[in-house]
């Protein structure tokens, strides 16, 4: 048995829905499927503005610029996540202020953020780790008294919720993955939400390479011209065909990885009791979407010979960020503050296999691989 990490699973009509695509004679962006996927996440979670990426990287950058972040403006956002939630504001100049993950969960410890904002910060940016809701009223809350956007880093978030309300559409603007490794998938690709009216023309230039094409293709000016800054942020048909089929089957892909999800919490909960792993928390106030299953290992050094101990049974398991304060590029921009709950979920968080596609016999022999390391 041979059980990879992660494995794209095709849900129903993707293949059709790419040849009807090429048939319709346009695979550029901003076509019939595009505009399917947009009007089901305005119907399904109310998003004011949805506008397809070719990534979630792209979505944060256009952020950035809808931002208006210039050289020397900071922006607050968690050690503990990926490249792209901070590299989308450092290409606009800005400095990033780090804070550290919260001792229960690795989302950002919004109790710190207040200390941390200057005459210069200029957004703050939560990243819901895996799938799970950063407190989000008490971000806000801080956002609102210093005049701040709030980017809210969804990459994992799809379908998860704050208090009733979906992810994504509560700070500014959101931006979310579609990602093979993630729930809903189109290869590579993504989406920004935005949620003040006031920056919904500005977003579709941007995403239009700078240019009014789109007020132009619905009538609205009579020309269209280069009037902003903006560059190609918008995916082929073929992308938004394969996302398309994969929405039309997102309920039976969230309760598929809901309950590998339980499966696994429930089966190592006797480890945790026993004090050698701690299992992911899930706050009152947050949902789970099932998006990732991680253990916390107890040190880095029992989390390394876990993953060995799981490869020799050809189960692949991998852990997740390096603190990004302490990462080659920027070590030397960082002002030195010790965050030590990123590090400590750097060297000790593990994440197991996790598709739609594994079956109750592979997710079996994983736990009990597990249960075998423990024991």
């Amino acid at each position: 048995m041979n059980i990879p990490f992660n494995k794209p699973h095709l849900a129903g009509k993707e293949t059709e829905y790419i040849k009807e695509a090429v048939a319709s004679g346009k695979i550029s962006g901003d076509g019939m499927f595009t505009k399917k996927c947009h009007q089901f996440f305005q119907r399904r979670y109310r998003f004011a503005q949805t506008l397809l990426t070719t990534s979630c990287t792209d979505a944060l950058e256009m952020a950035a610029i809808l931002c208006d972040i210039h050289p020397d403006d900071e922006v607050i956002a968690p050690s503990y996540t990926f490249v792209s939630t901070v590299n989308a504001f450092v290409l606009r100049g800005a400095r990033i202020v780090f804070s550290d993950s919260e001792k229960d969960t690795p989302n950002i410890d919004v109790s710190t953020i207040e200390s941390l904002v200057t005459k210069k910060t200029k957004a703050i940016v939560p990243v819901h780790y895996a799938g799970v809701a950063c407190d989000m009223d008490s971000l806000l809350s801080v956002a609102r008294r210093h005049k701040l956007f709030v980017v809210e880093d969804a990459a994992h978030a799809i379908d998860s919720y704050y208090k009733g309300s979906p992810l994504g559409s509560l700070g500014h603007f959101g931006a979310f993955s579609f990602h093979e490794t993630k729930n809903i998938i189109s290869g590579e690709g993504g989406m920004l939400v935005v949620n003040d009216a006031d920056f919904e023309k500005r977003a579709e230039i941007i995403r239009e390479k700078g240019t009014n094409r789109s007020a132009f293709f619905r009538g609205e000016v009579d020309k269209y011209g280069w009037v902003d800054i903006g560059s190609s942020f918008l995916p082929s048909e073929i992308v938004a065909a394969f996302l398309y089929a994969q929405l039309e089957h997102l309920e039976e892909i969230q309760s598929r990885r809901k309950s590998i999800w339980q499966n696994y919490y429930t089966s190592l909960k006797h480890i945790e009791e026993k004090g050698l792993i701690n299992l992911p928390a899930i706050p009152e106030y947050a949902t789970n979407n099932g998006h990732m299953f991680y253990i916390i290992c107890e040190s880095f050094e029992i989390r390394s010979k876990l993953i060995e101990f799981l490869k020799t049974r050809n189960i692949l398991a991998v852990f997740h960020y390096f603190p990004l304060h302490n990462s080659p590029y920027y070590s030397g921009r960082h002002d030195g503050r010790s965050l030590p709950n990123a590090t400590h979920y750097s060297d000790c968080l593990l994440r197991l296999p996790m598709y739609v596609d594994l079956t109750e016999k592979e997710q079996d022999f994983i736990i009990h691989a597990v249960n075998q390391y423990y024991s």
